[in-house]
């Protein structure tokens, strides 16, 4: 229990063409990140982002910083996104309380020493999903209730992919130096999330998919547009997508997924589109 990590390197595109399919989940998927009293963290090379879980039932849980930081807190040189999946719950930021219910967010400003989870109901905890990137201007701490989310329609039924798009941490509703993090809910009866695929070499991806129903599945495709691969997921899983790599995915169901973003600029809408008829 307690607060877990691990590391993974950045790869070179030529590289990742010969990796087998335990490869390419060793490298790029994230999993047991909501384990029932641990904090789970993925530092990454790229861009320096770290994915994570929460998960307070009685006791609460402190985000301490990890080693290869080397810093005295974890947010002395960072910033962090939270998104709450699941029951209600708080973070405590320096003696403050953020109330968050499920699918609220809340962003952290680097400088913040003391950060705390907890759960209003142990029997139904709080799921945190946790984005950090590095950070160097100070920015206030900012709650993104349901309220405050920027909502975009996208899609249509008769290609698959009707979704609900919600921007929380991005540069149209608060202040932050390169986490960007928003919420895409699938419709029923639609699969398709981000298609057309697409790069963005300025910028890195994480996707963390949840609302997976139980015996469905995610198929997360990646890899370079021209030579594409996939990666087969589960409920509440992360997976890394390269600044080379394509992003997109199918579920055998609809679903729900939180992209996170750290790297260049703060331009959501700045990508290099795929086509469909052009992957291969």
């Amino acid at each position: 229990m307690g607060l877990k990590y691990e590391e993974r390197y950045a790869t070179h595109p030529a590289d990742a063409k010969s990796y087998d399919t335990t490869r390419l989940r060793d490298e790029y998927l994230v999993q047991n990140l909501m384990e029932e009293g641990s904090i789970h963290l993925t530092y990454s090379q790229y861009d320096r982002i770290i994915v994570g879980g929460a998960v307070p039932v009685k006791e609460a849980l402190t985000l301490e910083a990890i080693d290869p930081l080397k810093a005295d807190y974890f947010l002395e040189r960072r910033e962090l996104g939270v998104v709450n999946v699941g029951g209600k719950g708080s973070v405590s930021v320096d003696g403050a309380v953020y109330e968050l219910d499920y699918k609220e967010a809340l962003y952290v400003g680097k400088g913040n020493k003391e950060i705390v989870f907890a759960s209003a109901d142990a029997a139904s905890p709080a799921h945190f999903y946790l984005n950090s990137a590095p950070a160097h201007e100070v920015f206030p701490n900012v709650k993104i209730g349901h309220e405050d989310a920027i909502v975009v329609e996208l899609g249509e039924p008769e290609n698959s992919n009707r979704r609900t798009l919600r921007k929380l941490i991005v540069s149209d509703t608060i202040k932050t130096n390169q986490l960007q993090m928003g919420m895409t809910e699938l419709h029923p009866g639609s699969v398709w999330n981000t298609m057309p695929a697409h790069t963005h070499s300025r910028r890195m991806e994480a996707y963390f998919y949840f609302e997976v129903p139980k015996g469905q599945a995610i198929c997360h495709f990646m890899g370079d547009p021209k030579e594409t691969r996939h990666i087969w997921m589960a409920n509440e899983e992360a997976v890394f997508s390269p600044t080379w790599s394509i992003h997109s995915a199918a579920g055998t169901s609809n679903y729900t997924f939180i992209w996170g973003m750290g790297g260049e600029n703060l331009n959501y809408g700045d990508m290099d589109v795929c086509q469909p008829d052009e992957l291969r």
